[in-house]
């Protein structure tokens, strides 16, 4: 079967670099996993680009989910916008942002540079282990795995999820660990044996967890009277085409949905 996640970006980028694969579609992309069940792309924030994306969605019979609208001004503010589709006999979950979680505006920026005019762009395994860092137990273990692919010895310092990797790194880069150790403190527990670092690790993932739970916890309470709206509005669209649904949504939000957060 064709990836149909893989025909979307193609479609998306027909005649520029509009979308980036990202999340789970670009872990199957590093071959780190066989499948993944839905769709992520970080888009150029433009409104071209958003009008383009639409269109193509609409053309595959695409609906909202719940989320915010999307238009660049709730983009802009780091909200992401959601949609499903049916594709020979499956359900196509696609989820979109601008401003990605956890990446900076110069890393976004750059991110632009490397993959404009690129086939079948996705994140790279930096970038990646960042957007990763969810509440999710399972996505640390994807972050590890990351680590393993990264080529520079820093890299994989910074972002092993491995306690018998990091000494195994140690004793092959041991003047890394005093120039990285300010930058992840977990480096500093490496000297103290094996069980000590892996309560460390652990640590760390549960702050990189709650730090993202926190994220979220302003967005849903941001959303609170969205959500408590949006049966109404899925009943006001139902069996319209994305086009013209995507208008009432955007009108219905203004007001309600803050832009930022």
């Amino acid at each position: 079967m064709n990836n149909i996640y893989l025909e979307l970006t193609k479609e998306f980028n027909t005649g520029k670099t509009r979308a980036i694969i990202s999340s789970g579609q670009a872990v199957v992309l590093h071959r780190l996993a066989v499948m993944s069940k839905d769709g992520d792309w970080i888009v150029r924030e433009d409104s071209e680009v958003i009008e383009h994306i639409l269109s193509v969605l609409s053309n595959h019979g695409a609906r909202y989910r719940f989320g915010a609208p999307f238009n660049i001004r709730w983009m802009s503010g780091g909200w992401s916008a959601h949609f499903e589709f049916s594709y020979d006999g499956i359900r196509v979950r696609t989820d979109f942002v601008t401003r990605p979680p956890r990446v900076s505006d110069s890393l976004r920026a750059k991110l632009w540079q490397i993959y404009d005019g690129k086939d079948t762009p996705f994140v790279d395994v930096k970038t990646l282990a960042e957007l990763k860092k969810t509440n999710r137990e399972k996505d640390y273990i994807v972050i590890g795995e990351l680590a393993r692919l990264m080529i520079d010895p820093k890299d994989q310092f910074l972002y092993s999820r491995s306690a018998r990797d990091l000494i195994f790194l140690s004793e092959k880069y041991p003047d890394l660990i005093a120039e990285l150790g300010n930058q992840r403190q977990v480096l500093k527990k490496i000297s103290e044996g094996e069980n000590k670092l892996e309560e460390a690790l652990d640590a760390e993932r549960r702050d990189f967890i709650h730090a993202n739970e926190k994220r979220l916890e302003m967005y849903m309470k941001a959303a609170e009277k969205w959500l408590s709206l949006w049966p109404e509005i899925q009943k006001e669209i139902e069996g319209l085409p994305l086009l013209e649904s995507h208008k009432i949504i955007v009108k219905k939000a203004e007001g309600i949905l803050p832009f930022r957060v």
